[in-house]
């Protein structure tokens, strides 16, 4: 196990941007999330890929939603959820996804995430009910490849292997291995030390990454959400996978870092973290 430093994170950080830049050059972000009382979860992911850098971000959401998540983050733009607003055309054009914050599990989630995964083959963040809607078809053709990531806690790291969420955390770097083996993908395994597994060949080990920021004052409703933006915010902005997860978890603990130092573990909350991921962004850069 290898632990994810800031000297290998800077130097992903430390060019500027050039002058004659614009917004299309930075990537384009589409969110799937949000549902009925949850719609504090689109707007969290959504700041945090903004705050992340990303050029274009778009959230698609139940309509019910569209004038309280615009309203809430006015920097996106916001599209409902039906078959025009996820055509397959609009899926192409982002160059990263992002899907499950606040989806709920109904049946506009689990159609949402059936169109997702027939029409887009790009680079993907699954997350919170975009998981637990796959765990409860209980599918067995499931293989995401290495565009995904997943980024799942403990609870929904054991409705995906079948196991109990005791299980998982007695042994966190055997369950990050599975989740990114039996899948395919990148799995990122929520928790104090979020751990970073990439699914190796049937014949070398996985590869997993320990990460080092992070405080007790992140266990709050929403940190997730955050974290899902940032790491499609990368991932749009050029990064592979792997690259994204990494440095989307060391950035996001170190956003609650500074933060804790501004306002205490105690009084942290996830509202706070976009903020401190620019904050991150900057110290990290200079």
């Amino acid at each position: 196990m290898e632990e994810i430093t800031q000297k290998e994170i800077r130097g992903l950080f430390i060019r500027k941007r050039r002058r004659d830049a614009h917004k299309g050059d930075f990537g384009r972000v589409l969110l799937i999330c949000g549902s009925r009382g949850m719609a504090g979860a689109a707007i969290l992911c959504a700041r945090g890929a903004l705050r992340a850098g990303a050029g274009l971000v778009a959230l698609s959401v139940p309509d019910e939603l569209l004038p309280i998540v615009q309203a809430g983050v006015p920097e996106a733009t916001c599209v409902g959820r039906g078959a025009e607003a996820l055509s397959p055309q609009r899926l192409a054009a982002a160059g990263a996804i992002a899907a499950g914050p606040g989806l709920g599990a109904g049946p506009e989630a689990r159609e949402a995430i059936s169109r997702l995964l027939e029409n887009y083959s790009g680079k993907l963040v699954l997350d919170a009910d975009a998981l637990n809607v796959l765990a409860g078809q209980n599918r067995r053709d499931i293989f995401f490849g290495a565009n995904t990531v997943i980024t799942p806690h403990a609870g929904e790291a054991a409705r995906l292997l079948g196991i109990s969420a005791a299980e998982v955390q007695a042994g966190r770097a055997e369950a990050a291995a599975a989740l990114a083996g039996k899948y395919g993908c990148i799995a990122v395994l929520k928790g104090a030390g979020t751990l970073v597994a990439a699914g190796a060949a049937e014949d070398t080990p996985p590869q997993i990454f320990i990460n080092t920021t992070g405080n007790p004052g992140m266990a709050t409703g929403g940190s997730g959400d955050v974290l899902t933006g940032v790491i499609a915010s990368f991932m749009a902005q050029g990064m592979d996978s792997l690259t994204a997860a990494r440095a989307g978890v060391y950035i996001h603990g170190l956003a609650g870092d500074l933060m804790a130092k501004e306002l205490g573990e105690r009084g942290l909350t996830a509202g706070d973290l976009p903020l401190g991921v620019a904050k991150a962004l900057k110290q990290i850069a200079e």
